[in-house]
């Protein structure tokens, strides 16, 4: 009985303490949370930071986030005891764990745009966040094990750090974008930079059961300067700008690349049957449409007996499969047109290869119709040159991007599209 008497004391201390701090001007609220940082700059070498790829690893990462979203109310329980969604499906999500001593203690996935979109995209307007130009993921599924809740953040910002880095460096995502409870917003807002998307809260957040939720947005181009001044000269253990940006992590396995890719998928077709089939009836509960879009892009034999049976709707039937398909790249390259002195060279993105052709944005206007040399840069010492042309251009706010076609490919085109269409996971091209 006592025991039960300290707990409801404790309680009520921690909610007059928290009534007492919201009456604080939000300046004064934000310099104090920022006060309160502590990130060791040296983690513990039990500590690793990694994709999680392995059955194991995934189903730790699905069990720690379903206990979270149960004792926070955003999700019933379910029979599996895992949050697993159909995003976790694609290729275009990953899902990055913090392990202690071999054990999953952390975890937090990024969702690119995709076939399905974004689940805030439902309920928040993203056109602001488009209008800056530059890719977008959303960051969700975020838990820590309760066992090292009360560590002061010795997970929470390693695993912080590393998402950050890997959307940056790996994921070409220029802006981070997330829907969290009310009573979190201003954690993102104050220790992380996070700025709302917009000035009101949503009731009912279908993602979370229904609970509030407020969005918010992160520029990877801005971040570095507001950071700085928050943050200011204060020592690495006090500053998250020093922590994020000056410091090198040891315990941070980046995975490695042969390719300039910019998805790391994980799921072969035991997985997916594993998690999707057998442990939650997710193919189950999908559309006809979402279930044609995951053949599009699972078009390989091998994936084809675990994959949910499409009905011949009309409305799959008119959304015919493209010839060819494309892989999502981060390329830099160069177009070349016409020889000698009267030579053009125009600086090329490339963001999308296929088998005939390739995606480009170029700052500069280029002719269409006109043939050209196309020198690209797949991976490292891995360079392709093509004859090709610019067929097509769609002009945006973050730029404009062109569609290139070419007769005839080379050697190192060839086996990078080779590479694509026979491996399932990001180890099979690495």
């Amino acid at each position: 009985m006592s025991k039960i008497k300290r707990s409801s004391l404790r309680k009520r201390f921690h909610l007059l303490l928290r009534q007492l701090f919201g009456v604080l001007p939000r300046g004064v609220r934000f310099a104090l949370m920022r006060l309160m940082v502590h990130c060791d700059p040296r983690p513990d070498p039990r500590l690793e930071l990694k994709i999680a790829e392995t059955k194991e690893e995934l189903e730790a990462c699905f069990r720690i986030l379903h206990d979270a979203y149960v004792g926070a109310g955003f999700m019933k329980p379910d029979p599996s005891g895992m949050r697993i969604t159909i995003y976790h499906a694609l290729p275009t999500t990953t899902t990055l764990c913090a392990k202690y001593d071999g054990e999953v203690v952390g975890t937090i996935s990024m969702i690119r745009e995709g076939v399905f979109g974004f689940p805030l995209q439902a309920i928040f307007d993203l056109e602001p966040v488009r209008a800056r130009g530059g890719q977008i993921c959303e960051v969700s599924a975020l838990a820590v094990s309760p066992t090292m809740r009360k560590t002061g953040g010795a997970v929470l910002f390693p695993l912080m750090k590393f998402m950050r880095e890997y959307t940056q460096r790996y994921f070409d995502s220029r802006h981070l974008v997330i829907a969290v409870n009310p009573d979190r917003i201003e954690m993102y807002e104050a220790l992380l930079t996070f700025e709302r998307l917009v000035e009101k809260t949503v009731d009912h957040y279908d993602f979370a059961n229904g609970a509030p939720a407020v969005g918010a947005s992160f520029d990877q181009d801005r971040a570095p300067g507001l950071f700085k001044k928050a943050y200011g000269d204060r020592p690495v253990h006090k500053s998250l700008y020093k922590y994020f940006y000056d410091l090198e992590m040891s315990n941070i396995s980046w995975p490695a690349r042969t390719y300039h890719t910019t998805n790391d998928p994980v799921m072969t077709p035991a997985l997916l049957d594993h998690f999707f089939n057998k442990l939650s009836p997710v193919f189950d509960t999908m559309d006809d449409r979402k279930k044609a879009l995951l053949w599009t892009i699972y078009d390989q034999p091998e994936y084809r007996s675990v994959l949910p049976m499409v009905a011949a709707t009309p409305e799959v039937a008119h959304h015919p499969l493209r010839r060819h398909r494309r892989f999502s790249m981060r390329c830099p390259g160069q177009f070349e047109m016409g020889n000698g002195a009267g030579a053009q060279v125009f600086v090329l993105d490339v963001i999308e290869i296929s088998f005939s052709g390739f995606q480009a944005e170029c700052k500069h206007a280029l002719p269409l119709e006109q043939d050209g040399v196309a020198r690209i840069e797949l991976g490292q010492g891995r360079r392709s040159l093509l004859h090709a042309r610019a067929v097509r251009v769609k002009e945006t706010e973050a730029g404009c991007f062109y569609g290139f076609r070419f007769e005839e490919s080379d050697r190192p085109w060839r086996e990078c599209i080779s590479a694509f269409e026979m491996g399932q996971t990001y180890q099979d091209l690495s």
